[in-house]
């Protein structure tokens, strides 16, 4: 049986280059989640991987304890479906190789973008809808979307994400928006401590209203 009291939290986050306007309040609102998460109930591990039109994993499956201080530096374009794609199926095996004690009893993949996906080239969107899908009904995954300048509710079931499991954030509430999704998710960990079959709870809303810039 899988480790209950381990939580896997693998976060996709965009650093394109529209990022630079609210790259402040992103990295703060990472640390602040960082740090809400330290907190939490059980064992959390913490995968960080970046996009723009180019993917890369910034750690892997480092204790949350461990985890640095974000930095980021936004450049270039959107490849949003191969960063998801990829990111997904490493994580799927890398989970798949552990001995069963070692494989996390909960995996959560956040994804925070504030653009729309233009520079993918392997992955199409019905192919990450069904990837995403696949893994929340087969293996219990938890997804989180987050994203600005768009209809993120939307954009997200197209990709697979739970209705509401996505939120739309205005640009000047990227710090709100991370601390939204930071309170859900540590409300999840101490719910699966007591209930094995306890989902992530869905953005409120409140929570909402106060991310729109409306």
């Amino acid at each position: 049986m899988s480790n209950q009291n381990l939580t896997l939290i693998a976060f996709l986050l965009d650093r394109s280059g529209s990022m630079q306007s609210i790259k402040s309040d992103v990295v703060g609102g990472f640390d602040a989640f960082l740090t809400e998460q330290r907190a939490g109930d059980g064992e959390c591990r913490v995968t960080l991987a970046q996009f723009d039109s180019e993917y890369e994993v910034v750690y892997h499956a480092l204790p949350v304890d461990e985890v640095p201080a974000l930095e980021l530096n936004p450049r270039n374009s959107t490849a949003l479906l191969d960063s998801m794609g990829k990111l997904i199926t490493d994580t799927a095996a890398e989970i798949a190789a552990l001995g069963e004690d070692d494989k996390p009893g909960s995996v959560i993949v956040a994804i925070m973008t504030d653009g729309m996906e233009n520079a993918s080239h392997e992955w199409s969107r019905p192919a990450i809808k069904s990837l995403v899908e696949q893994q929340t009904t087969e293996f219990g995954w938890e997804f989180l979307y987050m994203g600005a300048d768009q209809d993120a509710v939307e954009v997200g079931k197209d990709l697979g994400v739970k209705a509401e499991q996505a939120v739309t954030y205005g640009r000047g509430k990227s710090r709100e928006a991370m601390a939204a999704m930071s309170g859900n998710v540590r409300g999840y960990r101490r719910a699966k401590m007591a209930d094995v079959d306890a989902g992530m709870p869905g953005f409120s809303e409140d929570q909402r209203s106060e991310l729109s810039d409306d």
